[in-house]
């Protein structure tokens, strides 16, 4: 990691959690949250109890709500005592909701609409400046639950079982080269229950001209972003580029009633292998059935 800008991520840590109770709570809980573990071929999918993520889990992202509420992100309607670090035109803040030890939420100053493109190449420079996290987005119909103001968010590398589930799958031949773009290399992870490219380079501009081809060859509509999640790590002098392209914003079961009902939200921590579920009774009670058909109907198989 940046080591300046490392030091100020811990600092800003150590001093939020000193002064900011609900933040403190939330995070002393992730010491104690329930897991259990699905395991398929070669990976396995986590499944988190965690009741703070009701919060985000449970937003209304419809257009009526979002317009009647004020903005989160927006430093006028942030808590009073939340702190951030100024990095170019954005704010690093701690994520007080976190699902990661290190939860980090990233939003531009300017209050302008979830669209990765125009940005990309900023998540680039805050992967490399923070080694280690991972880099992610949620776009604005796959789980950002502040889908009217641009943000990224982070989390500690090791946490996300996509990460590690890519490195051992590409070592046993279970990744597929689907193109050579330049200095850029796309692959296709085999068999892992949804789609997911890996895009390697050690290049941003070809990064990103590799991404906009993914990206190019699934727009319909110019104004409108295609469904998906993105993740972004850089490790020993290289970035490795996740997209994960989405079929639907939440399962049936999300509004369910009775006992069929599952509150899982699916956002980039999900289809990157860990859900989250806010609800102690959905916790015990979902399947790994129920996980291959909310994958199935969110993503792209």
């Amino acid at each position: 990691m940046n080591c300046e800008l490392g030091l100020k991520v811990n600092e800003l840590f150590d001093q939020q959690l000193s002064v900011w109770e609900m933040a403190r709570n939330n995070f002393e809980g992730l010491k104690t949250v329930q897991i259990r573990e699905f395991d398929f071929d070669g990976f396995a999918v986590k499944v988190q109890f965690n009741p703070a993520r009701m919060v985000s889990s449970g937003a209304k992202v419809d257009a009526k709500t979002i317009a009647e509420r004020k903005c989160f992100l927006c430093a006028a309607n942030r808590p009073e005592v939340q702190r951030g670090i100024e990095w170019r035109d954005y704010d690093i803040l701690i994520n007080p909701f976190p699902i990661f030890t290190r939860h980090l939420t990233i939003p531009r100053r300017e209050h302008v609409d979830q669209r990765l493109v125009p940005y990309i190449a900023d998540m680039f420079d805050l992967a490399r400046e923070l080694t280690d996290f991972v880099v992610f987005y949620n776009g604005p119909k796959c789980g950002a639950s502040a889908p009217d103001h641009m943000h990224f968010q982070a989390g500690n590398a090791d946490f996300l079982p996509l990460v590690s589930d890519y490195f051992n799958l590409k070592q046993v031949g279970r990744t597929e080269l689907v193109e050579t773009a330049d200095t850029a290399e796309i692959y296709l992870m085999k068999d892992y229950l949804r789609v997911v490219y890996c895009i390697e380079s050690a290049d941003a501009v070809a990064l990103k001209e590799a991404f906009m081809k993914l990206y190019n060859s699934w727009v319909v509509d110019a104004d409108v972003e295609p469904m998906m999640n993105v993740v972004c790590l850089y490790r020993e002098g290289k970035w490795y580029l996740f997209v994960i392209p989405r079929g639907a914003f939440r399962p049936w079961q999300y509004t369910a009633e009775g006992d069929k009902q599952l509150l899982v939200s699916p956002a980039t921590v999900e289809v990157s292998g860990l859900f989250i579920t806010p609800v102690k009774e959905h916790f015990e009670r979902i399947t790994k059935e129920d996980v291959v058909d909310i994958l199935t109907q969110c993503t792209i198989k």
